[in-house]
């Protein structure tokens, strides 16, 4: 019954031999004229049939389908679909859906489950064909539907304007139009968003049930004396979300924020001033980050800004432990000044998540690329005494639809603004034949003092293949057309040390090009580089390549991103099209979206996005709908056990049916 058409052809509109429309797909209803099994020149069996209406005749071929010389006799009534092409000026289809009716006459296609209608395409499962489906979930409707109770309150369906369950379930397999159709897919759409609104909400209600254990303040002097001292500007939209986050931390309820923005937006900077007025409040804050790479980086940034403002950071991760400007500190010195609140902020990895990493006062938690930490160990940092306030960070542009449906229980704040100044990089494809001059070309800007990235292509059966792809390229580059440089080679197996070791060689000049696999998709800031090269750029998604591209353009210099590619699909060049474009992380994230769906995108699992069958996350109205609604009955649950109990059983993966 909850499992769904993939998609539907529509067969509904019948008509005569006589009017069909050659390239088109059709429903006729004859008589078998003729009917014999026969032979092709190339030795391939089928079975050919004449229909007739009364109107003209039409050809029926079916390859390699003997069986149904069983079922098919001269003289039967049929109703046929298919695409009806002109084959040496016979009207043919070939391998047609059919149905064999009592009256060839009678015009009734009533009881047609497989033409004649808008026939539901499920999704394949071996060995069960679509039609073999049709017929048996047409029996358990009939069986069963009745006994289904209805799932939402019916005040609800009426404030919605919305069809019961069992009509809508009776429509969404066998659509009597393409209105009752729609409607159907609206009802159920609508059914596992609003299950997903309601039980995010619900986790948001929780939250915020518990209350803060400490009292924060805007200490609007300290900031005020921060941003001035700012080598730049702030944008609009981060003043907005500054203001945003400052309102939740003084508030009482605690802060469970989302904070996006395209690459190089100035997240980090918003997060420092959040950070800044904990610490000027005489509380705690961490920052957590999914790679030792993207640590140290924050480490990096951060570190001696907050010390000159006269505040202690950390540094914690597995391979390095370390207090800004002290020196010689071991992991015990550093847990014991943590959990005595000396030491006030602490960057670091899962490392934080550790049992005797214990903060004396913590206020505020930033967890950067939220979606790489599963929900257990975004928790255990989050659950430290008092409730501290959570901002978790972004760098994947999400469009605030996707946002919502992913992060329901999270306030979203957006940076859509690139600092003023900021230099468009350009981006071209580099076709094989023009790779030659595309060297010459980088050659002039090593030569002129900058430095290069070059991304080896994704290989997805196994990293010691993207290993190999990697080395292999790291060789090719520096015995030819970079032999008169200093290259690096960075990749996904190394140890930390050596990552730091080459990142650090990078970051201060001793080498020129940096030579790395798609670890280097966040958390590498290099002011000097002003060349991406992406090898077999095909095989990456437009949104990872928005993100390797923002690991240049981060200096004042022009910047340049190079897509070496072969791509012969039209769907890999329009990827790369868009990408020459647009530098417009969030018209990028949408097209994306649009090309490959969410789940490729994000991935599933780790990323939060619930598996749908009726909704889709990008019907902005369908999501806004759910949202409202939501909203207005989250209070009124307790009235409506059923609904209550639907949201409990809500599974991680947002399954609705089942």
């Amino acid at each position: 019954v909850f499992y769904f058409p993939r998609r539907y052809e529509d067969y509904s509109r019948q008509t005569s031999i006589k009017e069909v429309r050659v390239g088109a797909k059709q429903t006729l209803r004859g008589t078998i004229w003729q009917i014999s099994s026969k032979r092709s020149r190339k030795g391939l069996n089928y079975l050919q049939a004449n229909l007739l209406d009364g109107t003209g005749v039409v050809n029926l071929v079916w390859f390699n389908q003997g069986y149904l010389k069983k079922s098919l006799k001269e003289n039967q009534d049929l109703v046929v679909s298919g695409l009806v092409e002109n084959f040496r000026g016979v009207l043919t289809i070939t391998n047609p859906a059919f149905e064999i009716v009592g009256n060839a006459e009678s015009g009734d296609n009533e009881d047609l489950l497989h033409v004649g209608r808008i026939v539901p395409i499920y999704p394949q499962t071996e060995g069960l064909t679509s039609k073999w489906l049709r017929a048996k979930i047409r029996a358990v409707l009939d069986l069963l539907l009745a006994d289904i109770p209805e799932s939402l309150p019916s005040v609800l369906l009426q404030q919605e304007n919305l069809l019961g369950l069992h009509e809508a379930i009776e429509e969404v397999h066998f659509p009597s139009n393409q209105d009752k159709l729609a409607k159907a897919r609206e009802r159920l759409g609508f059914e596992e968003l609003f299950y997903l609104q309601l039980k995010a909400l619900q986790a948001k209600q929780n939250w915020q049930a518990v209350g803060k254990g400490y009292q924060i303040e805007i200490k609007t002097a300290a900031l005020k004396e921060f941003k001035q001292g700012l080598p730049f500007m702030l944008t609009t939209a981060q003043n907005q979300a500054i203001r945003e986050i400052l309102t939740d931390q003084k508030s009482p309820l605690p802060m469970n924020r989302l904070l996006e923005g395209d690459v190089g937006s100035g997240k980090t900077i918003v997060a420092c001033i959040a950070i800044l007025n904990s610490l000027a409040n005489g509380y705690q804050a961490a920052l957590m980050a999914p790679t030792e790479i993207l640590a140290e980086q924050h480490y990096l940034n951060l570190g001696p800004v907050l010390v000159r403002h006269g505040y202690t950071v950390s540094l914690l991760t597995s391979a390095r432990q370390e207090v800004y400007d002290r020196p010689g500190q071991s992991r015990a010195d550093l847990i014991h000044q943590i959990e005595s609140g000396e030491i006030e902020l602490v960057i670091g990895t899962h490392a934080l998540l550790q049992e005797d990493v214990i903060f004396k006062r913590l206020s505020l938690v930033v967890i950067d690329e939220q979606h790489r930490f599963g929900v257990d160990q975004r928790g255990k940092l989050t659950q430290q005494p008092g409730r501290p306030d959570v901002l978790v960070m972004t760098a994947t542009p999400i469009p605030r639809t996707l946002a919502l449906a992913m992060f329901g229980d999270l306030d979203i704040s957006i940076i859509d603004q690139l600092p003023a100044g900021r230099q468009l990089i350009k981006t071209n494809i580099i076709q094989e034949r023009d790779r030659l001059s595309a060297y010459e070309f980088v050659r002039k800007q090593l030569k002129s003092g900058y430095q290069a990235f070059v991304v080896c292509p994704l290989v997805e059966e196994s990293e010691k293949m993207e290993l190999k792809a990697a080395t292999e390229e790291f060789e090719l580059l520096q015995s030819g057309p970079f032999k008169d440089f200093k290259l690096g080679l960075l990749h996904g197996r190394m140890k930390s040390k050596e990552k730091e070791q080459v990142i650090a060689e990078f970051r201060s000049g001793q080498l020129h090009v940096l030579v790395t696999t798609a670890v280097v998709e966040v958390g590498v800031d290099i002011p000097n580089a002003t060349i991406m090269m992406i090898e077999g750029a095909e095989r990456f998604g437009l949104a990872q390549l928005h993100q390797f591209r923002g690991r240049v353009g981060r200096g004042s210099a022009q910047s340049y991103c190079l897509l070496f590619s072969s791509a012969q699909s039209e769907e890999s060049r329009a990827r790369l099209q868009a990408l020459v474009k647009s530098n417009d992380g969030f018209a990028l994230a949408e097209k994306d979206l649009e090309l490959r769906g969410p789940g490729e995108v994000f991935g599933s699992r780790q990323s939060g996005i619930p598996d749908l069958r009726m909704a889709s996350l990008l019907d902005a109205r369908l999501l806004k709908k759910a949202r409202q609604a939501a909203e207005h009955w989250l209070d009124q649950l307790s009235d409506y056990p059923q609904l209550a109990q639907k949201i409990q059983k809500l599974s991680q993966d947002g399954i609705v049916w089942n």
